[in-house]
């Protein structure tokens, strides 16, 4: 199995991103998808997820609004629109996979390389 994520980069308050997480080796449309990051010297933490039909998603307080998930089955591919970037929402960026569903990084058995995402002010 193989998550690769991409599309992290340096840029500016309230400017918009957009992550893009590849996946290999598995049924795609098996598995719920999640986006979680991580700042030095703190936990993991969930930003966004997905189910694995797509009909349901999960935002962290922190970014409702601003985030948006998605995905495509048939390119097994996740996406994470980020808009209004913050400085605090600086971090490395891991796209995850998981049979079940949750928000917690146990959950989740699948994980991809991370993309930095830095967001100056």
């Amino acid at each position: 199995v193989q998550l690769q994520a991409s599309g992290g980069g340096l840029v500016q308050a309230e400017d918009s991103l957009r992550l893009s997480c590849a996946a290999s080796g598995l049924t795609f449309s098996n598995y719920n998808m999640g986006w979680f990051r991580q700042c030095p010297g703190k936990e993991r933490e969930i930003v966004a997820a997905i189910r694995w039909s797509g009909d349901y998603t999960y935002y962290a307080d922190s970014v409702k609004g601003r985030f948006t998930v998605s995905r495509d089955n048939a390119k097994n591919m996740v996406y994470l629109q980020m808009n209004s970037l913050k400085p605090e929402d600086t971090a490395v960026y891991y796209c995850a996979a998981a049979r079940i569903w949750g928000t917690y990084a146990r959950q989740y058995a699948y994980w991809g390389q991370g993309t930095l995402v830095t967001v100056s002010s």
